[in-house]
């Protein structure tokens, strides 16, 4: 009896050990087993930033058609001397910088908004098909109830993101302002600015990437869990301390492989560029344009695979049996057909009740 509880503890070990895997192992796997998911994510963002793209050429065009351009000016222009020509588009855009600002502001803000509510919306259907793949998974050992999750949620975190992006713009102008204070004119410090500028740009930088990434990460439980915003928010922040090894590694795995990449393409597109002076400019530009869009697909799966291997943290355990506490493959002592009684004092081995061998005539 204590022979077949021992092997089927083992075997359930075994099986669970067999069942576990990495998160970010997952998120590798998922990508190339479903690529589906990474053209989705494709998908959306090709056609929001070509509707983007599009909208501020016509806003452009749109600008350029309330320039008043003089015949004087054009005369100018025509002349193909610098001198002439820099004259008569400073007279052309002379008074026009409040439109600018007023095209910029309007603009940035219906793109802004635009982005929330398509954001919100493609990453409600990507992380929904992200969470149904896991949970039908065989290695899935828990399911989870769909939460009563809301769309607002996810349009608070892509506000809050939206407005990590405005708040690090002004972050860069003021490290750019505050370069300028470093320097004066009558004893230029450029180097002193450089720095300043630098490290004020950086650290900019890194708390925007930081707080994105965790405004990102939350989403998953927003539709997991059916988590508010700031719930959400709290969970992503208990997930990196519950986990920390495995979100590091995911991180690192995956910006590794983003690396890789950028580099692979800056040395592919360096082939086209050198034969700029052989080849025609319209098959240059092809071929940068197509090494461009090959690397922007890549990065778009890459997000995809990281999205998962945190969709696999939370889904999946962190492991089922701990190594240590795990019950031995073999008995310590003796053969299953004869197992060995623990020695002690109080117990006499020799007595014939403890023996289930019948004792001989």
């Amino acid at each position: 009896m204590t022979t077949t509880v021992k092997l089927s503890s083992e075997l359930r070990y075994a099986k669970l050990c067999m069942k576990r895997r990495s998160p970010t192992l997952e998120g590798f796997r998922t990508i190339f087993r479903r690529p589906s998911f990474g053209l989705a994510e494709i998908a959306w963002r090709w056609s929001f930033g070509a509707a983007a793209g599009l909208l501020v050429a016509f806003s452009f065009f749109e600008y350029l058609d309330t320039l008043p351009v003089s015949k004087g000016d054009l005369l100018l222009l025509r002349t193909t001397q610098p001198a002439l020509i820099s004259r008569a588009l400073l007279h052309v855009f002379r008074g026009s910088g409040s439109r600018v600002v007023e095209t910029a502001v309007v603009l940035l803000l219906a793109l802004g908004i635009a982005w929330v509510v398509v954001a919100s919306l493609a990453r409600a259907a990507t992380m929904k098909a992200l969470l149904a793949y896991f949970r039908e998974s065989e290695i899935s050992t828990r399911k989870r109830a769909e939460g009563n999750w809301q769309l607002r949620s996810l349009f608070g975190l892509n506000l809050f993101r939206l407005g990590t992006a405005v708040a690090a713009t002004v972050g860069f102008v003021a490290a750019i302002l505050l370069g300028e204070t470093a320097t004066r004119p009558a004893d230029p410090a450029l180097g002193s600015a450089l720095l300043l500028t630098l490290t004020v740009a950086m650290l900019v930088w890194f708390t925007w990437s930081t707080l994105n990434w965790l405004l990102s990460l939350a989403a998953i439980f927003v539709l997991a869990d059916g988590q508010d915003t700031f719930g959400a928010i709290a969970a992503a922040v208990d997930l990196c301390q519950t986990r920390p090894g495995s979100v590091f590694a995911a991180g690192t795995w995956f910006g590794l492989a983003h690396l890789t990449a950028f580099v692979l393409a800056t040395s592919i597109v360096a082939f086209p560029l050198g034969f700029a002076t052989v080849l025609p400019a319209g098959v240059v530009l092809g071929g940068v344009l197509l090494v461009t869009l090959i690397y922007f697909a890549i990065t778009d799966f890459l997000y995809i695979g990281r999205l998962a291997a945190y969709v696999a943290m939370v889904e999946l355990p962190e492991a089922p049996v701990r190594a240590e506490t795990a019950p031995p493959l073999l008995p310590p002592t003796g053969s299953y057909l004869d197992p060995v009684l623990p020695s002690s004092s109080a117990v006499d081995v020799g007595e014939l009740i403890l023996s289930d061998v019948p004792a001989r005539s």
